[in-house]
């Protein structure tokens, strides 16, 4: 660094130690010391002047009077950026923690999109706190650790900073499973003594074949980290002595195809195990991390784990995007890894756009940074990566969200799939859509990549509403009707007068709120047709025409899961805040809990002609017979219904009392149900629940 810069830094400490004169930490250290150890993190990882100075000046802006301006003006406008985005939100009020954190962190994340340093300086910081962890009370610790193990550190992996990773997941298994960490760090000090002979006579094979072979590389074996054992053992179910792949070898090579026939060595000094290699030089991991991956039969059979790569990779994979930190403004991209962080960072913004509030956005990204990938071709042989558990529409989603709004069926391999199917490593994905088509409600219960849970809740969001206009519009329509007149012949300043006096900006606000049950259609029309001569005497508020069931009205109306009614039946409408109209048979149990609203009640028909299928439950008394369960499922299925659920109880050596979920289109389709059950042997009684 130049002596004019070191200047400028030794500045922002003296007006950091200023600011946070008379402040003490937690252990009664100067607060100076926090800030100059996150900067002290940061030269190691030998970032630029600017990063070094919002280090130091980070908590200045939220600990301290000091204002924003005072730094621009002091230090320039991209450090006040920097501090600004590392700052907490304490000045607005949230409802509760966990919403507080959640905007924290999506701002920290939306500034980090502008500058990824933000991001760097916030995992310094963190790992500070992480080092001083100590003097905190126990909720806290596990609190704050917690925190870094599901966001921080995945954050770090994403970004390739891998020596601030492996830091901040052993400080963080240490402070959240203190009483695992000191048993597992006391078997692993148990078996050191053979271990430490093990990992030298790996060293010395591979040195002694490399000698052989005429290669240049640096070997180093090594245990595995605490944290990866003891992940594996919670992963797997395994005793920490069933764990034997707790060795590892890195060995790093002058050039790629050095590395390559480093392989060849290798697999010829141990025997590789079939299916674990991975050759992420070729398709590099999703952040940017190059190295090849094998694992070997080492000495007396035990499992090995083997890294190969370059010391540019080596790099890489320990310092990702702050390896040779190049500042945005000289217009080089820089290396693989700061590609696609930024590929990543600019999927953020698309997240944040789509997400309804910060929670949600916290709750997509959280599912984003987890690293386990799979990598799958387009027809045209395109590779693209995807979360481990990726299904056909989180690749739909990947390729455009377009495509995935769109998609409709799927051909993996050529042939056709359920859009549900998990991929696999290798396969060819073809999606094929259909003009008019719209995301599945169902999606949700299968994606796994933030950006397809996104998009398909924006546009379920953005069609509840489009519906919940729709049935406010009928349902004031046929309130009017009451009244002697239609929403028609209401004129648009008396319309206006309504929505502004129910504190709406459009009608269409006003519609909404009607169709989710926020409003009564009775009192709104009230109000529209006051002073309009007799109609509003003759017609009381409570004479209101019954909604009309046609199975078509979308997803602001529901039918309760307490009575489950179905066409024919005699039911009633509950005006839900929120949720629309939820249908009630007439004389459901519920109905008594909830007559102190009678406000809230709308009178509701079924049409003539309803389409679709709804739910009944049916109540068995049967006789335990050998295939009972099969029979009777055989006689639904053979009258057209489907069974969604089935659940056993007061199971006694004789009887069982069985309940069926099913679908039927109507009362008529259910009787006809429950009759053929009747027909079948053992059973005694059946009814509807």
């Amino acid at each position: 660094m130049e002596p004019a810069c070191i200047e400028r830094v030794a500045q922002a400490y003296a007006f950091s130690a200023e600011a946070h004169e008379g402040q003490m930490r937690v252990s009664g250290e100067p607060y100076i010391t926090h800030p100059v150890a996150v900067a002290e993190i940061l030269a190691g990882l030998r970032l630029d002047e600017k990063t070094i100075i919002a280090a130091l000046l980070h908590d200045v802006i939220e600990d301290t009077p000091t204002a924003r301006d005072q730094i621009a003006a002091e230090y320039g406008d991209e450090v006040a950026h920097l501090v600004d985005g590392v700052s907490k939100l304490d000045q607005i009020r949230f409802k509760s923690k966990a919403e507080q954190q959640a905007a924290n962190f999506r701002k920290m994340m939306m500034a980090m999109v502008e500058d990824v340093r933000v991001i760097l300086i916030k995992l310094a910081d963190r790992l500070h706190n992480m080092r001083t962890l100590g003097v905190m009370r126990p909720d806290k610790r596990r609190r704050i650790a917690r925190e870094t193990l599901e966001i921080y550190t995945p954050i770090a992996n994403r970004l390739g900073l891998n020596s601030l990773r492996h830091e901040l997941e052993a400080l963080g298994f240490q402070a959240m499973y203190p009483l695992r960490h000191r048993v597992l760090e006391a078997a692993v000090r148990k078996a050191r003594g053979n271990r430490r002979e093990v990992t030298q006579k790996i060293e010395d094979a591979f040195n002694a074949r490399l000698q052989e072979e005429g290669i240049q590389a640096e070997v180093e074996a090594r245990e595995k980290r605490l944290y990866s054992i003891y992940r594996k053992m919670a992963q797997k179910c395994l005793p920490f002595e069933e764990v034997f792949d707790v060795f590892a070898v890195r060995i790093v090579v002058d050039t790629v195809d050095t590395a390559y026939r480093l392989l060849g060595v290798a697999h010829n000094l141990y025997k590789p195990l079939p299916g674990r290699f991975k050759d992420y030089i070729a398709i590099p991991k999703a952040n940017g991390y190059q190295s090849l991956h094998t694992v070997l039969f080492g000495p007396h059979g035990i499992p090995l784990e083997v890294q190969i790569r370059t010391r540019e990779m080596h790099q890489f994979a320990e310092s990702g995007i702050a390896a040779h930190w190049l500042y945005k403004a000289s217009g080089d991209q820089g290396s693989t890894t700061q590609a696609r962080a930024r590929e990543w960072l600019r999927e953020l913004l698309d997240i944040q756009r789509q997400a309804g509030n910060p929670q949600e956005f916290l709750e997509s990204v959280k599912t984003d940074l987890f690293p386990d990938e799979v990598y799958v071709f387009t027809p045209m042989g395109e590779i693209m990566e995807l979360p481990r558990r990726a299904t056909a529409v989180d690749f739909a989603y990947a390729v455009h969200t377009g495509v995935g709004n769109a998609c409709v069926a799927c051909k993996i391999d050529r042939q056709f799939a359920p859009l549900s199917t998990v991929l696999r490593n290798g396969q060819t994905v073809e999606i094929i859509t259909a003009p008019g088509a719209t995301p599945n409600p169902n999606w949700l219960s299968f994606v796994v990549t933030a950006k397809a849970r996104t998009h398909i809740r924006a546009f379920l969001k953005g069609m509840h509403d489009e519906e919940a206009v729709q049935l406010g519009r009928r349902l004031l329509d046929k309130a009017l009707h009451q009244f002697g007149t239609e929403l028609g012949l209401v004129s648009p300043e008396r319309l206006q007068a309504c929505v502004a006096e129910y504190h709406h900006g459009h009608a269409d606000e006003l519609m909404r709120d009607i169709g989710l049950g926020n409003r009564m259609a009775a009192l709104v029309a009230h109000w529209l047709t006051a002073g309009h001569g007799e109609h509003g005497g003759e017609h009381g508020a409570g004479h209101v025409a019954p909604l009309v069931l046609s199975g078509a009205e979308g997803m602001v109306v529901s039918f309760a899961k307490c009575c489950h009614p179905l066409p024919g039946d005699e039911v009633v409408g509950f005006a839900s805040t929120g949720r629309g109209i939820v249908v009630h048979r007439r004389h459901c149990n519920n109905i008594a809990e909830l007559a102190t609203q009678p406000d809230k009640w709308l009178p509701v028909e079924w049409a003539t002609e309803v389409t679709g299928e709804y739910q009944a439950e049916i109540g068995i008394n049967a006789k335990n017979l050998r295939g009972g369960l099969a029979r009777m499922a055989s006689a639904i299925a053979e009258l057209g219904a489907d069974i969604d659920d089935v659940r056993f109880d007061d199971r006694d050596h004789n009887v069982t009392i069985i309940t069926f979920l099913v679908r039927v289109r109507d009362r008529v389709h259910l009787a006809h149900v429950m009759r053929r059950l009747k027909r079948e042997p053992g059973i005694l009684k059946v009814w509807r629940s």
